[in-house]
């Protein structure tokens, strides 16, 4: 059953939120504090990121700033972007990179195992409400759905 009709299927009140969330790890060298940077260059969490937030019709939020795209433009992260030049998701993807620490739209934790290892974990987290998701039916391969019921949080995995 696709997403779509999983959705459908519920009957959420048009106001309802779909909360997707991709996550990621990789082993790391923390004694060099490159842990982040290590797991940027080793996951696909921003480039997943990208792809999704990239889609025009798609009205992905965060929490804290609203739709995505329009608070990066209020940021000036976009102002670069050419078209026509290249792709808008991979301008995205190298934007959300170069500026990590300073959108804070991805989360990130690492686990220490000792002094010179350990584990990093990537987190992009979006929501979308359901009426445009179910429009827009955006491709979903790998993040986590959820989303509030009467009965409790429904989560499952694309």
């Amino acid at each position: 059953m696709s997403v779509v009709k999983r959705l459908k299927s519920l009957k959420l009140p048009e106001d309802a939120m779909v909360t997707l969330t991709y996550e990621e790890g990789t082993d790391v060298f923390v004694h060099n504090e490159t842990e982040v940077e290590d797991a940027m260059n080793n996951t696909s969490v921003i480039s997943e990121y990208a792809a999704l937030i990239a889609h025009s019709k798609l009205d992905a939020r965060n929490r804290w700033n609203g739709n995505v795209l329009q608070h990066l433009r209020a940021q000036d992260y976009l102002e670069e972007y050419e078209r026509g030049t290249y792709g808008f998701e991979e301008f995205l993807t190298a934007t959300l990179s170069e500026n990590f620490y300073d959108h804070e739209l991805i989360g990130y934790s690492t686990e220490k195992y000792d002094y010179k290892r350990g584990f990093t974990t990537l987190t992009a987290a979006v929501e979308i409400p359901v009426s445009n998701f179910v429009e827009v039916d955006p491709f979903v391969a790998g993040w986590t759905i959820s989303v509030k019921t009467e009965n409790g949080t429904l989560s499952f995995d694309v």
